[in-house]
């Protein structure tokens, strides 16, 4: 099944974690959209630096530490996606509560394991 994903900490350097996600979730057929500091493009995915109005979101999956986060708290809400995945090193409680308070699935978890083990 395709999950529409957003990686938010996208980065053009190839190994970065988030720059190694895309490539797998385009590997696996997922529909990947990117927001980064940096413009340009993973596996043929362009990394924006603006929020987008991005529609369909399934999975955000994170890349940016927790002080980092607080700016797209209600970018990300907003946009209603099924399951926010807090990579190793994002884990935030704030954000997590805030996200239970509106009903968004979210989990400790690596994007890569999950692909890997085919639990994504």
């Amino acid at each position: 099944m395709n999950k529409k994903t957003l990686v938010l900490g996208a980065s053009i350097k190839p190994q970065r974690y988030s720059n190694i996600a895309m490539n797998r979730l385009v590997k696996y057929n997922h529909e990947v959209v990117a927001i980064g500091l940096r413009e340009g493009i993973v596996s043929g995915v362009t990394i924006d630096t603006h929020l987008m109005p991005y529609k369909d979101i399934h999975t955000v999956t994170l890349y940016l530490n927790p002080a980092r986060q607080k700016a797209f708290y209600d970018y990300i809400i907003g946009l209603q996606p099924e399951r926010i995945i807090f990579n190793p090193g994002t884990e935030n409680s704030e954000f997590q509560n805030l996200l239970k308070q509106a009903d968004i699935y979210f989990e400790e978890a690596c994007t890569l394991v999950l692909l890997g083990t085919n639990q994504y």
